[in-house]
């Protein structure tokens, strides 16, 4: 995981806790205050289910790129071994 991810993990994470903890100390009856945290869950929910998405293509690009970068090394390992041969 790189430093990216876990500041944006972190950002969420943190955003997280300070709307539960706003919702929790605001003065809303408790169906209000249920009705909200569901709302908010679902928005979070979202939001994280996109992050993952996202992280998930990435790290599919990162393995594309480290694939190639490796066939490119045999590829060339080949022809200098070819020329000295």
């Amino acid at each position: 995981m790189t430093t990216k991810s876990k500041i944006i993990l972190g950002l969420v994470g943190a955003a997280a806790a300070g709307v539960v903890v706003g919702l929790l100390l605001a003065p809303d009856k408790g169906t209000e205050l249920r009705s909200k945290i569901s709302r908010k869950t679902g928005d979070w929910t979202s939001h994280l289910s996109d992050l993952f998405a996202s992280a998930k293509d990435e790290v599919g690009n990162m393995a594309r790129k480290g694939s190639r970068a490796a066939a490119d090394a045999g590829n060339k390992f080949n022809n200098v071994t070819e020329n000295f041969s």
